[in-house]
């Protein structure tokens, strides 16, 4: 039976650790850190396939939103999962132009979008303030979501732990070779663990496990800065994206918020003296939207890397040249978690390759 080594406790890396296990393999999953402690933790985790392009990108997250609604026929009740759709609207010119084409691309990739009026908005979403959307065109994307990373990861490393699966609390600083073929990886405290086959589920850290120059490819990183507010159980439903400011629950009465302009400006080690000027400015766009959140502060900020190929897409599968190595780094972890993890299972354990997977292979930067 094959050994597999899946470094990195996230979403990508606890879905792929439970289906290897579920197939009968031994598994190891190492962390540096926390489950959930990189890029999962700190994630917006809107599932979708609404801004993705091209359509073979488009493609896969639609996949990934399939995969999400069938673990319920799988599991029963799924915690993580909340659906409910999303809803946006852009006030400025030129974004709402963008959206238009856009909502008239994704229908035409039979992906549900669709026009709706303000009293139907109001009918989703009733803490939303009267002509919170002003003038400007309402979408609405019915099949969309958004993830709890944490009780994601939690249940899916427990189904794999439950299998035989174990949880190895420590730093990879090498990828162990003999000649082309990986052999295991080593740590920071000097253990060696073997395998025939390491995962890499790093997210953005995929190039910083001290491996040969042989494993690594381009990344392109940004920071992402999401702000959670203090409890004040307001009401929002759903997934809301606006010019200003995008929100959604956060559970336990709070909301989490993020916002593409204010990130521009920050690196992974801002201060909070840095951020939470933003974060408050933050929270008080959001209460004009929704009355129930005036005065409420922000609770908390949470900066991150986001996992960026170099060519903005994903990049799974083998690495040419390297016998045992495999790639999972992917900006869309939250969409695409269930569905990678059924898929690179099944690539690993020896069924033929995934035909949707065809254009992020990393063989395309070598």
């Amino acid at each position: 039976m094959t050994r597999f080594i899946v470094v990195g406790a996230g979403l990508i890396g606890s879905s792929i650790a439970y289906r290897l296990a579920e197939r009968g393999h031994p598994v190891t999953i190492v962390e540096c850190d926390y489950p959930g402690a990189g890029t999962s933790g700190a994630s917006f985790a809107w599932t979708n396939s609404n801004e993705k392009t091209p359509y073979s990108y488009h493609l896969i997250n639609a996949l990934g939103m399939r995969a999400h609604r069938e673990l319920e026929n799988e599991f029963g009740a799924c915690p993580w999962f909340h659906g409910g759709g999303a809803v946006e609207w852009r006030a400025d010119a030129n974004e709402a132009q963008e959206l238009a084409e856009r909502v008239q691309r994704l229908t035409g990739w039979n992906y549900a979008a669709e026009w709706i009026p303000a009293d139907r908005l109001h009918r989703l979403e009733p803490a939303l303030a009267r002509g919170a959307s002003g003038d400007a065109k309402i979408a609405y994307f019915p099949d969309e979501g958004w993830v709890d990373p944490g009780v994601y990861i939690e249940f899916f490393l427990g189904k794999a732990r439950t299998l035989g699966a174990e949880l190895c609390r420590e730093t990879v600083i090498g990828i162990e070779l003999r000649a082309d073929r990986v052999t295991g990886v080593r740590t920071a405290s000097g253990t060696t663990l073997g395998a025939d086959v390491v995962v890499n589920c790093t997210g953005c850290w995929a190039n910083d496990l001290g491996q040969d120059v042989r494993l690594t490819f381009p990344l392109a990183p940004t920071t992402g800065l999401l702000v959670v507010s203090a409890p004040a159980a307001p009401g929002i439903r759903r997934v809301i994206r606006t010019s200003g400011v995008n929100l959604r629950p956060d559970g336990a009465g709070r909301i989490m918020l993020h916002s593409e302009q204010d990130e521009k400006r920050f690196t992974p080690d801002s201060s909070r003296e840095e951020t939470m000027p933003v974060a408050a400015a933050m929270v008080e766009r959001a209460a004009r939207l929704c009355p129930d959140l005036a005065g409420v502060r922000p609770e908390a900020m949470r900066l991150s890397r986001r996992a960026i190929p170099g060519d903005g897409v994903s990049a799974v599968g083998p690495v040419p040249g390297i016998s045992g190595y495999y790639a999972a780094v992917t900006h869309s972890g939250a969409t695409l978690a269930p569905w990678l993890g059924q898929v690179v299972a099944a690539e690993l354990g020896g069924s033929a390759r995934e035909p949707a997977l065809q254009d992020f292979r990393p063989a395309r930067f070598f």
